[in-house]
């Protein structure tokens, strides 16, 4: 059993054990439709006038062990803003990368530009936490999830204004998750199951995603040259985290800029 699988297991026991039912998962409803005025995370990518960027929080992976030891949040997705990216993703699974809902939260409030929650989404009732939380979008992993339950989880979100970037690692799971209908396509380089990274993913991948969705290349960029191979694939914008987050402040504020400073 790989990873995911040893995840998806975890997870989806815990949260028939802990997710909101009833009147509780009504009364998450209604605070996450009460959300108004959040940017949009996809409007955000289309418009940027370079490949947009979207930088990442994250206390630790289960590839890179710990990272930014006793960093404020805030002050990290303050950073990305201020260098120029279009939005901040916050991790939030608090196993194996030691999140908080209370991150995306205070993360949301701090910055302008739109947050994403990443977590490893089963229910309604992380769609809700997410949008209550002030999220613009949360991440959907196609491998988790069968294709009913995909179309159930975008539908739900649409209801409460959440918007979802929908991870795929293979042919079948494009094909899926446009068949799910989804806007915001995530391609993760990283194999979720080995935990190896490759870019030719999304160049594989990318030339079966039409135009009118928005392509985001996730995993392994480090580099403005890697910016450029995800640009010229055909991706709209780029997902960074650990690359970031191993960086001194001062390094990591010039490296901002120059991922999101690659040209269209």
């Amino acid at each position: 059993m790989g990873y995911l699988d040893e995840k998806a297991a975890e997870v989806r026991a815990r949260r028939e054990a802990e997710a909101p039912r009833g009147a509780r998962l009504e009364a998450l409803r209604a605070r996450a439709r009460s959300r108004n005025g959040i940017p949009s995370l996809r409007d955000a990518l289309r418009r940027a006038e370079h490949v947009a960027l979207i930088a990442e929080y994250k206390r630790r992976s289960p590839s890179a062990g710990a990272l930014a030891v006793g960093e404020d949040p805030v002050e990290v997705a303050r950073l990305y803003e201020r260098e120029g990216a279009s939005g901040v993703s916050v991790l939030t699974d608090s196993r194996d990368f030691w999140g908080r809902l209370s991150d995306l939260e205070a993360v949301s409030t701090a910055v302008v530009i739109s947050t994403l929650r990443k977590d490893f989404i089963v229910d309604e009732a992380g769609l809700c936490e997410a949008r209550a939380a002030g999220a613009a979008a949360a991440l959907l992993i196609m491998r988790m999830l069968a294709l009913s339950e995909a179309k159930s989880l975008l539908t739900c979100a649409r209801d409460i204004g959440l918007e979802c970037l929908v991870e795929v690692h293979d042919e079948a799971e494009v094909d899926a998750a446009l068949d799910a209908s989804a806007t915001l396509v995530g391609i993760n380089n990283r194999n979720l199951q080995t935990l190896v990274t490759d870019l030719r993913v999304t160049e594989r991948l990318a030339p079966l995603v039409p135009a009118g969705v928005t392509l985001v290349s996730e995993s392994g960029i480090r580099a403005v040259d890697d910016v450029k191979r995800v640009r010229d694939a055909g991706g709209h914008a780029v997902l960074v985290g650990e690359s970031l987050l191993r960086l001194p402040r001062a390094k990591r504020a010039r490296q901002v800029a120059e991922l999101s400073g690659v040209d269209r």
